[in-house]
């Protein structure tokens, strides 16, 4: 520390200070202070709060100040102790259901009492450690919970939007819907449109104006709005009514079966715990995901979060507040306004109290029909589109939908557990299904095995193999990646008969363990189950590593042996065809049967590419591999140099072409010009001689004229990566490279007009070969710089 402590004049008139050898050395005074980006914060999240908890209180039928008092105590507990600094927690939408079915069973001060035992309970899993243990819990089961408890509130808040009153389950709200329909209230109806009308309008505001008025949160304005409205018009409606807190009901001795109270405590405990665990998850992705951070917060510490959340929710119990939980928007909102440690979320809980204690005159004057409407919108939004795609992608519809449906109809642990059940079949299902066809195509058999070989499928396996007459020709096809010993034996076992029966056996598929050369009698191609051996490889390119995309020259298992002068070149164009023939067949044998399916629809439909990928020629880039696409996905531009011509040049007109082509009429969202490390065309432009364009690269190279005078003017900052300086000037023109050919793109007309319009975006990269690693132009456009793009940036 000595090394580290700054220096200081020695001053012989002052009288020298020192400590007793006993006494520790005085620590330095440090003054505590709050960023300014965190108290911003913590309004953002204290006026998106507010209205929120009141509303989740009168979702679930408990008095209201339960509300503040969660808020508070999320704020205050949870962010001190808690491991997300990020996470704002307080009563939750996705506990509404679990609360308000307890208050109808046991009362409110039991309720209460849940909510401590909950609380020791999440104290007990953190101090085990078991935090982890909740995110292998499928998604789909997580987003089907949401989905069901979205719906239990949307209907349930509809009967308050309507002037009524909801009843206990979600069936009985539909089965008193009509009559409610056929009562409904105007006053009651007209607040609740115009709040929801505030809600959806206030985020779409354009503009510059829109920009500004954006910052202050949509549920405020909505609810600010209806109270207006409805103050001033003067319509009789339910207000918001907050008892004085001298009489505010505290946690009492829980009362009721002992079983039923067990299962009220775990189901409090199992949601609280998931949702903040998946929101603290969440919130680092979102941290993560900003733009140049000036504070690294670090990873949440799952563990400790849970004990931070059972805290919280032991003290909200025992002042008589909800459970508490992390909430998905008020944690969204903290880290979009730039919060950058707890001290914003503790300030948001402040705030919390000093509202509940001296603006209660002001919160009696909110409509009961507004905050329903508010939180009817939020039970919507938990039903999410995008998750819903995610699993249907992932074939997980029905753990979603089974989830659901128990959570509306049977209750939230009843319908987690019948997800979990469902998921459990449904993997099983997915292990032990195996499909095995024969069919005869031109005299060749072929044997084809979709899904896992396991000792299951060896007797429809053997039926299928028997099929094969003696010395006909036979390809298997096996599609899976696992292959157990008992279907290996029997593979193995009837493809040494077969052959030796003057037979021939081909073996095709992916990663199946089983090689496949040695078609004929006497040959033993076969390998080990486990062994990872690519489709196409000769018996002879034992240990060969080849991947899918890799089947060309740089890669092969097989060397050509040295041929003679006079038979170089036919030896030469002979390998070519080889190559070529055998990329084409590994292609029809093992990748066309997974696209095929794609690529009708893509046929039927046409294509509709996302963006406009304009990039070199050079061999080294794959644009599908490095950008994790397929089929559709990109529209690929590749010339010498990823060059965009100016518009109005007269050398080449077909990047132009393709531009226009790709915004006009694909309407392309994104644009990407990507350069790469190594450019022979970088490397020509800065070798080149003034005043040539003789041959037809010359005459192209002169399109990447201004990025070399761009490179030279000292008054404009030099493109740069991150972390790091260009290693050579090739690199560096590159770079530089890049930038320039962006301006060219804005130059042309429809891009200018689709970046006018705000439905075009345009990206810079850079791919350095030998690193494998990309590079996306992160800085303004007076301060070009390449961010590392890592592991950590990717998000769901």
């Amino acid at each position: 520390m000595s090394a580290c402590a700054p220096t200081r004049a020695t001053d012989p008139t002052r009288p020298e200070r020192t400590n007793q050898s006993h006494s520790p050395p005085t620590p330095p005074h440090r003054r505590f202070r709050i960023d300014g980006a965190d108290v911003s914060a913590s309004v953002a999240v204290f006026l998106i709060a507010l209205p929120l908890s009141l509303g989740i209180a009168l979702a679930t039928g408990a008095p209201l100040q339960a509300g503040l008092v969660a808020a508070a105590v999320g704020g205050l507990v949870a962010g001190r102790l808690g491991g997300s600094p990020l996470q704002v927690s307080g009563p939750a939408a996705g506990l509404t259901v679990v609360t308000a079915d307890l208050i109808h069973r046991y009362g409110w001060r039991t309720t209460c009492a849940i909510t401590v035992l909950a609380g020791a309970a999440q104290l007990g899993l953190g101090c085990l450690r078991v935090a982890r243990g909740a995110l292998a819990v499928s998604p789909a089961i997580v987003h089907g919970m949401l989905a069901g408890i979205g719906v239990t509130i949307a209907v349930a808040q509809l009967h308050i939007v309507l002037g009524g009153t909801p009843q206990s389950s979600v069936l009985a709200n539909l089965r008193a819907l009509p009559a409610q329909l056929a009562n409904m209230h105007p006053a009651a109806v007209a607040v609740s449109l115009l709040t929801l009308a505030l809600l959806l309008l206030w985020p779409r505001i354009p503009g510059r104006a829109g920009r500004l008025l954006r910052r202050v949160p949509a549920a405020l304005i909505a609810v600010t709005g209806a109270t207006t409205a409805a103050s001033l018009t003067g319509l009789r409606l339910p207000r918001v009514d907050l008892p004085s807190w001298s009489s505010h009901a505290l946690a009492g001795l829980p009362h009721g079966p002992v079983l039923g109270l067990a299962t009220a405590v775990l189901t409090t405990t199992l949601v609280c715990s998931v949702q903040s665990l998946l929101g603290a998850v969440a919130v680092d992705k979102l941290a993560a995901a900003r733009p140049q951070p000036t504070v690294r917060t670090g990873r949440s510490d799952l563990d400790r979060e849970l004990l931070g959340q059972g805290a919280a929710n032991i003290v909200s119990g025992a002042l008589g507040g909800l459970p508490v939980a992390g909430v998905a928007v008020r944690s969204s909102a903290n880290v979009n306004a730039g919060a950058v440690s707890r001290n914003s979320t503790m300030l948001h809980g402040v705030l919390v109290v000093i509202a509940a204690l001296l603006l209660v005159p002001l919160l009696q004057l909110i409509p009961l029909a507004s905050l329903a409407a508010l939180v009817m919108a939020v039970g919507i939004q938990m039903v999410s589109l995008h998750h819903i795609r995610t699993v249907t992608r992932h074939r997980e519809v029905l753990v979603y939908a089974v989830t659901t449906l128990g959570v509306v109809v049977l209750g939230v642990l009843e319908g987690v557990l019948l997800g979990i059940a469902v998921a459990v079949a449904v993997s099983m299902h997915r292990l032990a299904r195996t499909r095995i066809t024969h069919d005869e195509q031109e005299g060749v058999h072929h044997v084809r095995v979709r899904g896992q070989l396991t000792f299951l499928a060896v007797p429809r396996l053997s039926r299928a193999l028997h099929l094969v007459p003696r010395g006909a020709h036979a390809v298997v096809e096996l599609d899976g990646s696992f292959m157990d010993h008992a279907a290996y034996e029997s593979l193995q076992d009837w493809r040494n008969t077969h052959t030796a029966q003057g037979g021939t056996v081909e073996l095709t598929g992916r990663r199946t363990g089983l090689s496949t050369g040695g078609t004929g009698p006497g040959t033993d191609g076969a390998a080990e189950p486990g062994t990872n051996r690519e489709p196409g490889e000769a018996t002879a390119a034992v240990g060969c590593r080849c991947h899918p995309w890799t089947p060309w020259r740089n890669h092969q298992c097989e060397r050509p042996r040295p041929a003679p002068a006079a038979a170089h070149h036919a030896a030469a164009a002979g390998r070519s065809r080889h190559q070529l023939a055998r990329g084409i067949s590994a292609f029809q044998h093992n990748t066309a049967p997974l696209v095929r399916g794609e690529l009708a629809r893509l046929a039927r439909e046409g294509q509709r590419p996302s963006q406009l990928f304009l990039t070199c020629a050079d061999s080294r880039l794959v644009t599908s591999m490095i950008t994790s696409s397929g089929p559709g996905d990109l529209f690929v531009v590749r010339n010498v140099g990823n060059l965009v011509p100016p518009p109005g040049e007269e050398s080449d007109d077909s990047v132009a072409a393709a531009i226009e082509y790709a915004v006009d009429v694909l309407k392309v969202r994104s644009v990407t010009v990507c350069g790469h490390s190594g450019c022979g065309a970088m490397q020509a432009l800065l070798d080149s001689e003034p005043g040539r364009g003789r041959t037809p690269l010359e005459r192209w190279l002169r399109n990447g004229l201004p990025s070399l005078e761009r490179m030279a003017d000292s008054d404009r900052p030099w493109a740069r990566l991150a972390g790091r300086a260009p290693a050579d000037a090739v690199e560096q023109l590159c770079l530089t490279n890049v930038v320039q050919q962006l301006e060219h793109l804005r130059a042309h007309e429809s891009v200018a007009r689709a970046l006018r319009e705000g439905r075009l975006e345009l990206h810079g990269m850079y791919f350095h070969v030998g690193e494998a690693q990309a590079y996306l132009l992160t800085g303004a456009r007076e301060e070009q710089v390449f961010g590392h793009v890592g592991v950590a940036d990717v998000t769901s």
